[in-house]
């Protein structure tokens, strides 16, 4: 069933499903609303108790209704930043009843304060070490956040142009010591998947992406998925080419282990960090299941 999700027409539903059509009118519902509607408001209109409605927008749309809601409104406040003349006009605008509140989660929604946002992230931070790994070279990146880049090639003033791309406003800052404890840990993650990495990330995407990027993050080590599969999981079973793109977005190698989705087949489709490197994760992942 093709509904607008955000400002997207996809498939998103399970054709099959009994309740894709009123799951769908209730995405429409959230879209349109100048306020999220609570629970209750939304389980009414699907003629559902809360309960029920709760379980079954999870299983078709693959987010809470919440967590949909708020996706809603971090889409509708980064398009209103970008035209409205105040950033008070644009939290309004996105459904925040108050700017209070607004404050108390804007580094959530957006990753950085509004008016740093507005600005293309101008005055942000970002704290940058350049090493080397087995796959060869890696470059891993901090805001205050969080790791938000963790790139591999084989040129690191290549990754360095990457992530000036990524962050044109922001202040890079390379050789901190404080950071290199941080890039140790990013290097051995990346050297062996399994053990973990204790650091908290700062994912930045648009809703879809982050949905993708976490059904990736829910893949066991050793194990793979189809891109179908991962469309399916997240429940838009037709939307593999959305999801193909998601992953060659990703800005966080391995942190989001997109190497862990193949072809249908099985094979090895295209990796951003190229195949090679995909392989070499794949098989070192095999050698320790």
């Amino acid at each position: 069933m093709d509904v607008k999700v955000m400002g997207e027409t996809r498939s998103t539903f399970q054709v099959d499903s009994p309740h894709a059509a009123v799951i769908a009118k209730v995405c429409r519902m959230i879209d349109q609303a100048t306020e999220a509607p609570c629970l209750e408001e939304l389980a009414e209109a699907a003629g559902l108790s809360p309960h029920h409605f709760h379980r079954v927008f999870k299983k078709l749309v693959g987010l809470t209704p919440k967590a949909y809601a708020n996706g809603v409104r971090a889409e509708k406040l980064r398009s209103a930043l970008t035209t409205r003349s105040t950033v008070t006009e644009a939290i309004y605008e996105a459904g925040f009843n108050s700017s209070g509140r607004f404050y108390e989660q804007s580094k959530q929604t957006l990753g950085m304060d509004a008016k740093r946002y507005r600005a293309g992230g101008k005055d942000e931070m970002i704290r940058f070490a350049i090493g080397q790994c087995s796959l060869g070279a890696v470059l891993a990146a901090s805001s205050a956040k969080g790791v938000c880049c963790i790139l591999l090639g084989d040129d690191p003033g290549q990754l360095l142009e990457q992530l000036q791309d990524r962050f044109p406003c922001a202040e890079l800052v390379g050789g901190d010591p404080d950071y290199e404890q941080t890039m140790a840990l990013i290097i051995g993650f990346v050297d062996a998947p399994r053990i973990g990495l204790s650091l908290p990330l700062d994912i930045r995407g648009t809703s879809f992406q982050r949905r993708v990027w976490q059904a990736l993050r829910d893949i066991p080590a050793g194990v793979t998925m189809s891109y179908r599969d991962i469309a399916e999981k997240i429940g838009s079973p037709k939307s593999c080419r959305a999801v193909a793109g998601a992953c060659a977005a990703n800005p966080l190698a391995v942190a989001i282990p997109c190497h862990r989705v193949v072809r249908t087949d099985g094979e090895l489709s295209g990796y951003r960090w190229g195949v090679q490197r995909k392989r070499a994760l794949l098989d070192r992942e095999g050698e320790d299941s």
